[in-house]
């Protein structure tokens, strides 16, 4: 397993003690917090986290034309989200708005393209990179990117994600364009 962190701290893959939780215990840590935890602390969270396909079963679900997103779990500090993606299906270019997150690819190929924002000529392409099953990265505050499954892929993905604190609303980004919109994410479409 990988971890990829937009941050200038080194983060462990690993918890120090090198021991594991279920899934179970995950959403009792996250249902658990009164503060909103450290990005270091999701990425151990996530890291240690043993996940097995029947633990995702209750928050699987595809759609066409945009990915689908699956609450797991939300309070004040924290939430934990199962998107699943079909080839193709990909996030508008945003930022987080404040919250800092972690997203471990479950299965398939994710990716995840970096940019920049500068004042005179806009959002800029930065960096862009593949993360296959078993990948963990986040991003600490502030970080414009998108996310998404490869048309070229040939596969579903299925991704989990936690935001300290929850996601609100979040801007969004054209390239070359100095223009910020909102956008609500929708946890519960039809």
């Amino acid at each position: 397993m990988s971890t990829l962190i937009n941050t200038e701290i080194p983060i462990p893959t690993k918890p120090l003690d090198g021991s594991s939780i279920t899934f179970t215990e995950l959403i009792e840590h996250l249902n658990s917090q009164t503060g909103p935890p450290s990005l270091e602390q999701l990425n151990a969270w996530l890291s240690s986290v043993e996940i097995f396909d029947h633990d995702l079963a209750p928050y699987i679900g595809f759609k066409e034309g945009t990915y689908w997103r699956h609450r797991v779990c939300r309070n004040d500090a924290v939430e934990m989200l199962v998107l699943c993606w079909r080839p193709g299906q990909k996030t508008p270019i945003h930022d987080h708005n404040g919250s800092h997150g972690v997203v471990r690819v479950h299965q398939g190929l994710m990716w995840e393209t970096n940019f920049a924002f500068d004042g005179e000529k806009g959002l800029c392409y930065d960096t862009g990179r593949e993360c296959p099953s078993g990948t963990i990265t986040g991003a600490a505050k502030p970080d414009i990117h998108q996310l998404g499954n490869p048309d070229v892929s040939g596969q579903d993905l299925i991704t989990i994600h936690v935001y300290s604190p929850p996601l609100g609303v979040l801007k969004t980004y054209k390239v070359g364009s100095s223009q910020v919109e909102l956008y609500t994410p929708n946890d519960f479409p039809t």
